[in-house]
Parts: structure tokens; sequence; C-alpha cells
């Protein structure tokens, strides 16, 4: 009897939630959506990636392979997929480069929370064990990397290389990452060695020619041509430039009003007082020595007339109009000059000085170059030349990657293997530390270090290798301490990587890994989600 008593339920003080069902049901659901993403973008990993058309609603087309172009333009509708294109907007913003090797990583470690998620373990302990891991994978890149100096511009140059191999342009690498280092290099500023403001490189884009015709010019260069009315000049030697926000055209009453002119004397007295006005403005102006005057764009009224442009060409002033008000700032710091906002505040103090401005012509079109720039700021150009739009808009964002590439070598200045050599190396290293874990803990720790080996599998695969026996030799090599072996994709097989001058900056591996860790643990706290409407 005692015994028939003690089978009855015991009824609890405390309410017992089980419907777990839902729960699973939402994180599968957000899984499986972002890991549809990032296979999206997976075929595009790698120099021998494939490139996407993207076709965007109002017509406009666009040909790349960098991830967080193809992710931005991407139009996806799930909140949690949603995550993983924030994620390589964040890879872009940290990084600049990884943004599809980030995305692919963050797809492999979903996919082993799935499967561990299905052994029945909480998803706060895989959280927590994915952070650990990640932590002791930073711990173990940074052991594996190498110091540089600024000054060795070799190793600057090849790993601007690696980051174009695995582009569209990756023909001009030998062109664009010289560029890349010396623009870089040339605007960092002394007394903050390790900052890098990539906003005081312009990229400036021109139609015509080819990517080879790319230059890097050590001055100023408008999209636009200079003033021809009335017959101004188009070159100027010993230039005195003035940037000035005001319009030098007929004042305007601040409300819409109309005034009627019913005289003809009256008539030709308004026309007299605009060019005396005028006349006015440019005689201040001419009395400093300006003799380059750049216009900012106006929205209230014309910024000149043609009236103002004649007496400016018989003063023999070159005039650049339309410039746009988010270029001043740059024009300014390069010339070293000052704004001008008001005629009564244009003095000589405020002029920036340059040996020659002129306009120049390339293929159909024409553009103004300022060169010999006195006291310049610390500020460069790149002219950027294409055959058509789109592998203009293409090699733009290549050089973008490859600026930041040197970005994050001034900021961190360690370098690191290519090739999925520092993704074995984790994956082993990793592996063999989550046997020394107690319990859940290895076993999420050994997932995350299998998730890693996608992408040296990726690079196999997308360069048409045979990924199974590529990574075991992989593996192989690196259990007898090769940690620098990695895939040869030119030569379809396993090299030492350093050798082949395949290199990246050790802050492209660390971020990426860090950042995919931190959205997979996100993805995996969500267990409901709540539309509001």
């Amino acid at each position: 009897m005692a015994a028939v008593t003690a089978a009855q339920p015991r009824s609890s003080k405390t309410e017992s939630y089980v419907d777990n069902k839902r729960k699973e049901d939402i994180r599968q659901a957000n899984i499986i959506a972002a890991r549809s993403v990032a296979d999206a973008v997976r075929t595009s990993l790698g120099p021998k990636g494939m490139d996407k058309m993207i076709s965007t609603a109002n017509g406009e087309v666009i040909i790349t392979n960098d991830g967080a172009t193809i992710l931005n333009k991407m139009e996806v509708l799930q909140p949690a997929a949603k995550m993983l294109v924030e994620l390589s907007k964040s890879q872009d913003a940290a990084a600049g480069d990884g943004t599809t090797t980030v995305v692919v990583v963050a797809g492999a470690l979903l996919k082993q929370c799935l499967s561990l998620l299905s052994h029945g373990i909480h998803p706060t302990v895989i959280s927590d064990s994915l952070h650990k891991a990640s932590t002791k994978a930073v711990d173990v890149l940074t052991a594996m990397a190498v110091p540089l100096e600024l000054s060795d511009r070799e190793s600057l140059i090849k790993s601007a290389s690696t980051s174009l191999n695995s582009k569209v342009v990756s023909q001009y690498s030998t062109l664009l990452a010289p560029l890349a280092v010396d623009s870089v290099l040339s605007v960092v500023d002394p007394e903050k060695p390790d900052m890098v403001d990539l906003r005081d490189i312009k990229i400036v884009k021109k139609h015509g020619g080819t990517v080879d015709d790319t230059q890097l010019i050590k001055g100023l260069v408008f999209d636009k041509k200079a003033s021809h009315a009335a017959g101004g000049p188009t070159r100027m030697e010993n230039a005195k430039i003035a940037v000035i926000q005001f319009q030098i055209s007929p004042p305007k009453t601040d409300i819409e009003q109309s005034i009627v002119v019913s005289d003809y004397s009256q008539m030709d007295r308004i026309l007299k007082e605009e060019r005396n006005y005028i006349l006015g403005m440019i005689k201040k102006i001419k009395a400093t020595g300006c003799n380059v005057l750049l216009i900012q764009k106006s929205i209230l009224r014309d910024a000149v007339t043609d009236l103002s442009l004649h007496y400016l060409a018989k003063a023999k002033i070159m005039v650049i109009k339309d410039v746009e008000r988010d270029d001043i700032e740059f024009i300014t710091k390069t010339l070293n000059c000052l704004p001008i906002a008001n005629i009564e505040h244009f003095r000589a103090e405020k002029l920036g000085h340059a040996e020659l401005v002129e306009e120049v012509s390339i293929g159909d079109a024409k553009i103004v170059k300022v060169t010999g720039i006195k006291d310049m700021g610390r500020t460069t150009t790149v002219l950027v030349r294409g055959s058509n739009q789109l592998v203009i808009d293409e090699a733009e964002r290549s050089l973008h990657d490859a600026l930041c590439v040197v970005r994050c070598l001034v900021s961190k200045r360690f370098l690191i293997a290519g090739g999925g050599a520092p993704e074995i190396e984790l994956s082993r290293q990793l592996g063999a530390w989550s046997k020394v874990l107690h319990g859940m803990e290895g076993y999420c720790v050994k997932s995350f270090a299998e998730a890693l080996e996608v992408i040296p599998y990726t690079l196999a695969e997308n360069a048409g290798l045979n990924p199974i026996a590529i990574v075991t030799e992989l593996r192989n090599r690196h259990a007898q301490g090769e940690i620098n072996a990695g895939i040869n994709v030119r030569k379809g097989q396993i090299t030492n990587i350093l050798e082949e001058n395949v290199v990246q900056p050790l802050l492209v591996s660390t971020s990426a890994i860090t950042l995919a860790t931190e959205c997979v643990r996100m993805i995996l706290k969500i267990d409901d989600i709540v539309n509001v409407r």
C-alpha cells in the first residue's frame, strides 16, 4: 500500500512549463534561414570564387563577388537572416575585407549548433562554449602571426594583392596593390601612426580607357570641366585658389515674391545695379590675387550667372562650379585653405596655393587636375578608369577592400598566412583543447573546431579540387607541424602559403571569428519571434 502511495505524482506548488516544441521550431527556422543566406555567398569565396550578377528593381546591374555588396543588395525578409547581412556590414566596417568569410563561418557554426541542439544540449551551454572557443581561437591566431614594419613595403603589397586576387579585377592586382599601399602610407599621420581615415583618400571614377590607366594623383581631381563660358582660362600656373560658399549672382528676396517693373528706365537701373553688384564682388576677389575659384553648388539660386562668368573671364579667373557640399572638407584639407562663406571675409590668407591647375582631356571627357599644392594636407586622390561602368564600380569596390587591408596592417601590425592555413591550424588546436575540457563544453568546442574547416573545404571546392582529399592532406601537414601549409589554388596542391606570398592581416581573421561567433550566439538565444503590427 505504501508503495502505491509513493508512485502517485506530487502536487507541485510551482507551475512547470514544458511546451518546448514552439521554441525549438522558431530556433530551427532562424538557423535554416540564416544558413541559406550563408550558402548563397559561399560560392564566391576565394580567388577561384564565382561572381554574382545582381539586378536591382530600378534596372541597375552589378557584377561583384564582394560578400558585403552581395548581401547589401539582397532583399532579405526573415529577421534572423537579416542578422547575417548586418554581420557582413560589421566586418566591412571593422576590417574591410573577409566579408564573405565571416558569413560562411557563421553558416558553418549554425549547422553545428543544429546538430548540438538535436542532441539535447541547452542553447545557453552551447553559447557559452562558443564564446570560450572564440577567445581561445584569437589567442591561437595571435601566436601564429608574424610581426610587420610599415617600412616593409613588399609585405604590405603582398597582403593587398591577396585581397585583390579574389576579385573580378584580379588581373590588375600588380597595379592596384602598390597603388593602395602608397595611398594609405601617404595619409598616415606621424602623430597618430596607428590611425588611418579612408575619407582622406578620394576615389574619382572616370569612364574610358582600361583599369590599367588607373593612377594615383598627388593633388586634387575634379570630375568636371572648367567653365568655358565667355572664354575663361582653362590652365593656370602659380594658382591662388579660393573655395567659396556664396553666390556670385544678383541677390534675391528671402521670400517668394514678384516685382513688377513698368518703366524702361527702372529696368535699366536694375540691370545696372546687378552689373555693379557683380563687378564689386569680382574686384574684391581679384584684389586678393585669387586666380582660381571653386564654387560650391547652391540650392537657393544660381551660384554663377552668365554675366558673372563673363566678368570672371575678363578678370582672367579660372572657374570650377558646382563643387559638391560633401567635398568641401576634403578640398580645403588638401589645399590647406579655408572655405569662404561671405565676400566680406575674402582675404589672401584664406587662399590655397598650387603650381598648376589645368583642364585635361581623358577619353571623350574632361577633368580638372590641381598639382604641386603648397603645404598640402595628408590626402590623396585615385583616378579609377574602366571600359564600362560595371568594371569601374567593381574596381572601386576592390580598391576599397585593398585600402582596408592596408589600414588593418597600419592599426594592428601583424600578418598571418592565407589559403585556409589559419583555419585548419585553429581547428587542430581547438580539437586538441576540447579533449582537455569536461562535459558538454568539450563537445561544443569540438563542434566549433569542425565548423572552421568550412573555409579550406570551400576554397578547394570553388577551385574545382577534391575538397575531402585536400582537407585531409592539409590536416596531415598541420599535424606534422607545418603551420603555414595552405591550399595553393593556382597549382591545385598544398604548399607553404607564406612562401607563395598569400598573406592577410591578423585583424581580418580575428574579427571574422569573433563577429561570426557573436552573431551565432545571438541567433541561438532567440526562442520566439513577436510580430508587432
